[in-house]
């Protein structure tokens, strides 16, 4: 982490003030969320359905609005949406915190989602312009703080939660609210560096700037591929806690168990990140450090491949050893393959916009993305499921193997083609 923090120094104060600002949007967000199902159900007694309901609004109400988040930013300025998004989370948190009647929170619910619809691609965005021909280490060192805050926020929110969940939300509001104030203070107004495509854009409509995004073939076929990325990755959250519950049990050691996987899988990016992306730049183009990047996360379900061809011991060392080590494995994998992919992923999305609408452009990916984990979350439990009833617990992790494979060809051979080294100069469609 002192590595990462000197290199930050040589960028200049917009950059690392944008770097904080992420470590602490995740410490306020992920001090809360882990908690909230929790306190819905417990403490205001909702039903199961309901609770889902809350939780979903907030997903739906982010991924949703991704696209429409990017276009103002895009349109209006980085600064404003970043602003308002944190506002918007300000208010959000607090309510969550304060109201007990399901509109109240459902409506709490959707401000946390859209505020991050509006900050994150406007973040992005401003973190390409500002870190020029450092992008890629720029992106690096992003997610070093990225992933602190994610480590950092539920050990807070822990603490938090153990004397007041609603205490747990008016400092999460409290942090958000700080945030705002600072940027508002400290954070340079940012827009694109190119007055005629401002004046051009300002000239377009809504719908002709998004019909040219569609028309970027290059684009989005760069993002499909990538959605395999986002599936692999979230089975930190999904498929692999559940394998360390169905063989180490619901106890003590299974609780360890998992919260290993998080450090892991935190700590690793925190320490490794910057080495990972150093030596991967300076021995591999782009796509061809995206495509290692794939195979090194389809691989990370091997370890759990393999242990389904041993026998689960019913008890001692050899259970809790069979339970952790191929889920910490995994853990430990899809990380290094996350540190080799990220930092060239996002410089790859400005190349492929031509420097152009680049916030909408990152909203539109985190939108595909976002569906794409959906549907392969949804997928994933399906696969566990006939696993369990079929009695072929290798189903899963073939599965996933496989996915991992798949996107890393597909991303190669977009990278043979050409398709991710030249960026298109102008997105929109040529008139009729």
């Amino acid at each position: 982490m002192k590595g990462a923090l000197a290199q930050v120094r040589t960028y200049e104060r917009s950059v690392q003030l944008l770097m904080v600002n992420q470590f602490t949007i995740n410490l306020g967000f992920y001090m809360l969320m882990p908690y909230l199902a929790a306190h819905l159900s417990g403490t205001l007694g909702l039903a199961g359905w309901v609770v889902g309901l809350v939780l979903g609004v907030r997903n739906f109400s982010q991924q949703g609005m991704f696209l429409v988040g990017g276009t103002l930013a895009d349109r209006f300025g980085y600064k404003p949406l970043i602003v308002a998004g944190c506002v918007l989370r300000t208010v959000g948190f607090a309510t969550l915190g304060l109201v007990d009647s399901l509109a109240a929170l459902i409506a709490a619910s959707a401000a946390t989602g859209l505020a991050g619809a509006l900050f994150n691609p406007a973040v992005r965005a401003y973190l390409a312009a500002d870190a020029g021909e450092r992008r890629v280490e720029a992106f690096a060192l992003f997610n070093v703080f990225y992933q602190a805050g994610i480590l950092l926020g539920p050990l807070v929110g822990m603490v938090l939660t153990g004397v007041d969940f609603r205490i747990t939300c008016l400092v999460a509001a409290g942090i958000f609210a700080l945030l705002s104030v600072v940027q508002i203070r400290a954070l340079p107004t940012r827009r694109a560096d190119d007055p005629e495509g401002e004046e051009q854009q300002d000239r377009e409509g809504v719908l002709t700037q998004w019909r040219g995004i569609l028309a970027n073939r290059p684009f989005l076929l760069f993002s499909g591929a990538m959605i395999g990325s986002y599936v692999l990755s979230f089975q930190v959250y999904l498929a692999l806690p559940l394998e360390v519950r169905r063989v180490g049990g619901d106890g003590q050691f299974g609780t360890a168990a998992v919260a290993m996987l998080f450090a892991v899988s935190g700590l690793s990016t925190i320490v490794g990140q910057t080495r990972v992306t150093a030596w991967c730049k300076a021995r591999y183009e782009p796509g061809q450090a995206l495509a290692r990047g794939l195979v090194t996360m389809g691989l990370a379900f091997v370890p759990l491949l393999s242990a389904t061809a041993l026998p689960v011991p019913e008890s001692g060392a050899g259970l809790w050893l069979l339970a952790a080590v191929p889920p910490t494995l995994a853990a430990l994998l899809l990380a290094v393959g996350t540190m080799i992919a990220y930092p060239f992923e996002m410089d790859t999305i400005v190349r492929l916009c031509g420097d152009r609408l680049v916030a909408t452009h990152y909203g539109l990916y985190n939108t595909i993305c976002g569906i794409g984990i959906t549907l392969g979350n949804l997928l994933t439990g399906v696969a566990l499921d006939a696993a369990r009833g079929a009695g072929m617990p290798a189903l899963p992790w073939i599965s996933l193997c496989v996915l991992g494979f798949a996107c890393a060809a597909a991303l190669y051979g977009l990278y043979r083609t050409g398709r991710l080294a030249t960026p298109l100069a102008d997105p929109r469609p040529v008139a009729a």
